[in-house]
């Protein structure tokens, strides 16, 4: 599992109690936990094994990325990954080169 650092919510944000219930859901660390979350939060079904595969941080294809969201390519989330330092398929030919 992959960690890094936390920014606290400034003092007069309301979040509705969201960031307790997010919170909730990643210290259950379970899979399935995060479904229960993401189609209560975003009212839609979601793939299990789509989730089971990015919590296990398996690399990303565009398969995974359609089960989850149809309208969304994986070339579109390359900045967002390279950020996160989520692994990809291939990353590991490229690292450490210039």
């Amino acid at each position: 599992m992959r960690a890094g650092s936390i920014e606290a919510l400034a003092e007069s944000v309301e979040d509705g109690g969201s960031t307790e219930w997010l919170c909730d859901v990643l210290a259950d660390g379970r899979p399935e936990a995060y479904q229960q979350f993401a189609e209560e939060y975003y009212e839609v079904t979601t793939d299990i094994e789509a989730i089971h595969h990015i919590h296990a941080l398996q690399p990303l294809t565009q398969s995974v990325v359609s089960a989850l969201n149809p309208d969304v390519e994986l070339v579109d989330l390359a900045d967002d990954l390279a950020q996160i330092g989520y692994p990809v398929p291939g990353a590991e030919a490229t690292s450490g080169t210039t």
